[in-house]
């Protein structure tokens, strides 16, 4: 069996928001699976000799909900779910992250939603840097983490006909950040 490791690096990387994708997906009426996405995000990941820090925010009011308009004014502003009158920026930060030399990616962190902070764990894969035709460094990092929306005070729900709930409280957090070197190379 052949062994492939990933060299180590170092360096501070900022989020190419264009070719970056912050999803969540959630059961729906216990058939389906609900998924959106935040346009607007952004994000760091420094990583030296100590360890890795990966931080990052998306802007409530970008959620891909657009119709129709009275579900996503309840989604984005209603206090069942993101509040984003009062709390229009959700963050993740993971001042432990880990980077091996497998390609592995895990991280410890807090994730703040609705004014609220709470302990998450997330893991996933980096890719070896790589120069981009344009002389910058470039890298990407794809984690994942399920949470349960409780936690943040997200509790609607809504009970089924014949048992069981409308929406899910586990809900799947994907992130694919590529990110670009901010060291000169």
């Amino acid at each position: 069996m052949t062994t492939t490791t990933t060299p180590p690096f170092v360096g501070s990387f900022r989020a190419d928001p264009v070719h970056s994708s912050f999803r969540f997906s959630v059961r729906h009426m216990g058939v389906g699976t609900f998924e959106a996405s935040f346009d607007d995000v952004e994000a760091q990941l420094v990583i030296d000799d100590e360890g890795a820090a990966l931080t990052g925010a998306a802007r409530v009011g970008s959620i891909s909900i657009r119709n129709p308009p009275e579900f996503r004014e309840h989604v984005v502003h209603g206090a069942d779910f993101f509040d984003g009158a009062n709390h229009p920026e959700i963050s993740f930060r993971a001042d432990g992250a880990t980077v091996g030399e497998d390609g592995e990616f895990s991280g410890s962190g807090e994730l703040t939603m609705r004014g609220v902070t709470r302990p998450v764990v997330a893991s996933g894969h980096y890719r070896v840097p790589v120069r981009d035709p344009y002389g910058g460094l470039r890298t990407a990092v794809d984690i994942v983490a399920v949470v349960d929306r409780r936690d943040w005070g997200m509790d609607w729900q809504m009970p089924l006909p014949d048992g069981g709930d409308a929406l899910g409280y586990e809900v799947e957090v994907r992130a694919h950040i590529e990110l670009v070197g901010q060291d000169a190379p």
